[in-house]
């Protein structure tokens, strides 16, 4: 029999929609936050995308932690507490448990209640020794990790896919002190990071020959005008992504087609022809790269596992004790 479960609710105040859409539209180049996304559509077509052939991060990142979730567990010991940020499924998660030498507890901390009770009850009845501990919060807000019914010996904090390039250095860098404050002394990061490559993979993976990533973008817009009210006509707009070289990452845009006057909700949004909405920033990093901004945080780099071809990596990092400051 599994262990109960006990839920810490932490969800934030529903966010202004309204507000965040008519601050980003306004600004001098026109933005959207990429959480609007996921709704239900959303997150529809992001499984589709994640299926395709030329979106490789899930399946490589799923192949690497198929290959060396052992050797991962060998290097974080037994016992631990694993905390993971965005658990979503927890799909790539099981392949960690899978290897852990009885690990103490987990800690889902996802935004969507529902969806993550559902996946704390599945992975409480595959691991009935697992004290499953959800967390529903922000993960990019202060809150609180639950404590175990049995003393853990090190902490792990996971934080899979390729998320962490959605947020700008400078937000990857108050991230990585929010982590380091969850992993606490002594405890570990493992992070998935989309490695620097070929502009052709980068560009082919969000411009898919379905064009499912282009209705993924507009889907952001049909979103507003369902509720909002908005009068964006997504045949004026144009799915556009390609690698900005200079910044190391992959930038996703919808571009007005026409001179235009959009209402959103009784807010009044001029378009120049060709003037675009940024969506979605995707940063790639080298491992250097990525490992001198983790050890400005306080994180030394133990160990990382790539795939055959060098598309994705996942990176394991030790908390330095402030005595090796």
């Amino acid at each position: 029999m599994s262990l109960p479960i006990k839920l810490l609710d932490c969800h934030p105040a529903p966010s202004d929609l309204r507000e965040e859409v008519i601050t980003g539209l306004r600004r001098p180049i026109k933005e959207l936050p990429c959480k609007l996304f996921y709704d239900e559509q959303g997150s529809h077509l992001f499984n589709r995308i994640c299926e395709l052939e030329e979106y490789y991060p899930t399946r490589t990142e799923s192949t690497i932690m198929r290959e060396y979730s052992g050797e991962m567990a060998d290097a974080i010991g037994g016992k631990c507490l694993v905390i993971e940020y965005g658990s979503g499924s927890s799909e790539k998660t099981r392949l960690l448990l899978d290897c852990l030498d009885d690990p103490v507890a987990y800690v889902p901390i996802d935004i969507s209640r529902e969806h993550l009770l559902d996946s704390a009850r599945r992975i409480s009845a595959s691991y009935p020794r697992l004290e499953v501990m959800p967390v529903c919060a922000d993960y990019e807000q202060p809150f609180d990790i639950p404590t175990p019914t049995r003393p853990p010996g090190d902490r792990l904090l996971y934080f899979s896919g390729s998320t962490i390039g959605n947020f700008h250095p400078v937000e990857v860098k108050q991230l990585l002190s929010r982590m380091v404050g969850h992993a606490g002394p002594e405890g570990r990061i493992l992070l998935g990071v989309d490695t620097k490559k070929d502009p052709v993979i980068l560009t082919n993976a969000y411009n898919d020959s379905e064009g499912v990533t282009a209705e993924f973008n507009m889907n952001i817009l049909r979103r507003i005008n369902r509720e909002l009210g908005a009068g964006f006509d997504t045949a004026t707009f144009e799915h556009y992504a390609y690698y900005n070289d200079a910044a190391g990452r992959v930038e996703m845009h919808l571009v007005s087609l026409v001179k235009q006057t959009v209402d959103v909700d009784g807010v009044e949004i001029e378009f120049l022809e060709d003037e675009s909405i940024w969506t979605e920033s995707s940063y790639k990093y080298t491992v250097d790269e990525f490992a001198e901004m983790a050890s400005g945080k306080g994180l030394d780099l133990e160990t990382v596992w790539t795939d055959d071809d060098n598309l994705f990596s996942v990176q394991l990092y030790s908390v330095r004790h402030p005595r090796d400051e």
